[in-house]
């Protein structure tokens, strides 16, 4: 006795759609295998995700002094700043700026101003961290290379540099530790 199909057994085509799922699915697997490999190289490195954040003890830092970072691979400033640094950020008049920022945008706690030590020029390093470094003439930083003044907020305050120096995102774990990134 024939089925419809002709098959004698009537099961052809459920053994060989069965034979095609699984076959299909082989070379999925197998593609997925391939793949993986190439895809998992994109991610990035543990030495690039280790330098996805720093954490600072900012507890030993004296008031008006300031300690250099690194941090993907740029120098980070961490001033802890006196309550004079304070005032002249924020009484300084932004609307003369070249970019203009009120401190309050600058900063989490007054007291420590965090910024990328990178000048906006062109790439140099500012001076004005470390003890008898040239602040410039708003107490700020000090660009030789190219003479920009940078004042107590990172603001440019005179000189080439377009914009302020980047505030990188960072957050304080406790009063005294801070994690930029």
């Amino acid at each position: 006795m024939a089925t419809e199909s002709g098959n004698p057994t009537g099961d052809g085509e459920t053994r060989r759609d069965f034979l095609g799922i699984v076959a299909w699915s082989g070379m999925a697997v197998g593609g997925i295998a391939v793949l993986w490999p190439f895809v998992h190289s994109m991610n990035p490195s543990a030495d690039v995700l280790a330098l996805a954040s720093t954490a600072v003890d900012v507890d030993d830092i004296d008031e008006g002094m300031g300690i250099t970072v690194m941090w993907r691979g740029k120098p980070v400033f961490i001033r802890h700043r006196t309550a004079e640094e304070i005032a002249a950020a924020e009484q300084a008049d932004i609307g003369g700026l070249r970019d203009p920022q009120p401190d309050s945008d600058r900063v989490i706690q007054p007291q420590w101003l965090i910024v990328v030590g990178v000048c906006p020029h062109l790439g140099c390093v500012p001076g004005g961290t470390r003890p008898g470094e040239a602040r410039g003439d708003y107490g700020g930083w000090f660009c030789p290379c190219h003479g920009s003044h940078f004042d107590t907020s990172g603001r440019i305050r005179r000189g080439p540099a377009p914009t302020n120096l980047e505030v990188p995102e960072y957050v304080f774990e406790t009063d005294t530790r801070v994690v930029i990134g």
